[in-house]
């Protein structure tokens, strides 16, 4: 039985979370994005742009039903703002972008404490029949630390979501593409979500890659998770290659179609060195899922190790997900 006084201290902690969320809803000031004209402002970046430098206090930025042609960012200095759209299908920012990497994002998040919900990010020039050549276009980059999506759609062909670095949660989002479209050094958890490949709009013959995970050194806390999620598309798909030396990358209990290459798994440029990578999978299903003809260098986690990365503690020890105002 559990001590009363233990349990008078979990009860003072669990009111004390509460309060805490529920002084943030009230504090959070609320504006409204409408392209009609009926809001406070009718593009997003013009709402960012409204949010104090430095700011210490939230910001619920709504987004009306529509699709928003500009390119937006949240610069570093611009933290504690919730984008909120009207869903999914119906809320979407959309730019074509394809100079460079840095300068391709339809979005770019840089602050710390970001919220965002229900609605996508498209870079639109890979847009399926589009016939430009195969370039990188980012739809999204995150490179602020405690970053939360929720229902969120990332949409493109090559390196979709920079996922650049800090810690980071995606809740039951659908990331499309077919070529490294889940890259960079984030520390994140993407789960129940859905991870679509386009197969169908790569070469006849050319497999896919899902991941390019950017961990450089063993001691990096950084790597992808993906816990729960639904893998499928057409054609056929390797589940990642090293973007850096240290790449981790693990997949679990995740339902994988048949759109998995037999291998996993490819050394890209490091073959050779495949000891310093972890790639795991552990406690998937569906036919894509069999591992008997995976990569040899596969890493096999014990279950203890497996359970570190796939807690919730692997991207917020201290809470921050809890003190969120949604």
């Amino acid at each position: 039985m559990m001590p009363l006084l233990h349990c008078r201290y979990c009860l003072f902690i669990a009111l004390l979370l509460s309060f805490q969320q529920g002084s943030a809803e009230g504090r959070c000031q609320k504006l409204l994005v409408d392209q009609s004209g009926h809001g406070n402002f009718s593009t997003i970046q013009s709402a960012i742009n409204h949010v104090p430098h430095n700011n210490r206090n939230w910001f619920c930025i709504h987004i009306k039903a529509g699709t928003y042609r500009e390119k937006v960012k949240i610069p570093y200095d611009k933290p504690f703002i919730i984008l909120k759209g009207a869903g999914k299908r119906a809320t979407s920012i959309v730019w074509d972008d394809h100079q460079s990497l840095l300068q391709s994002p339809t979005f770019s998040s840089l602050a710390d404490n970001i919220v965002v919900k229900s609605m996508s990010f498209v870079n639109s020039y890979n847009s399926p029949n589009s016939n430009n050549p195969r370039v990188p276009a980012v739809a999204a980059m995150v490179a602020g630390d405690k970053s939360f999506f929720y229902k969120c759609g990332f949409f493109s062909l090559q390196d979709t979501l920079w996922d650049d670095q800090g810690r980071h949660y995606f809740k039951r989002c659908t990331i499309e593409g077919a070529v490294d479209f889940i890259f960079g050094s984030g520390q994140s958890i993407y789960e129940d979500s859905a991870i679509h490949f386009l197969g169908g709009e790569l070469e006849p013959g050319l497999p896919g890659f899902i991941t390019a995970q950017g961990r450089t050194n063993p001691n990096d806390a950084n790597g992808f998770v993906f816990k729960n999620c639904n893998v499928l598309g057409s054609g056929t798909t390797f589940l990642g290659r090293p973007w850096r030396g240290y790449s981790r990358v693990l997949f679990y209990n995740c339902k994988f179609s048949d759109i998995i290459q037999p291998g996993g798994w490819d050394a890209w440029s490091f073959t050779g060195y495949e000891n310093q990578l972890t790639f795991v999978e552990y406690g998937n299903h569906g036919p894509g899922s069999d591992t008997s003809k995976r990569v040899s260098w596969e890493k096999k986690l014990s279950v203890e190790a497996v359970e570190q990365l796939t807690s919730m503690t692997f991207i917020d020890s201290e809470g921050w997900l809890q003190s969120q105002p949604v």
